[in-house]
């Protein structure tokens, strides 16, 4: 029986341990986040268009 115990408590902790890090990650990357508005646009180069005419 108190093997049984100190299994549970081994799981509970990796159970707390892995939504540790998944918390840690997912702040991370908001933090890392770059908003929409503060993005650069690709802006098609049409030169090539003008040197075939």
């Amino acid at each position: 029986m108190q093997s049984d115990e100190s299994e549970n408590k081994g799981e509970q902790s990796e159970v707390a341990e892995r939504e540790a890090a998944k918390q840690r990650l997912l702040a991370q990357a908001e933090a890392e986040r770059v908003p929409v508005d503060d993005t650069t646009r690709a802006v098609p180069d049409r030169r090539w268009r003008r040197d075939q005419r």
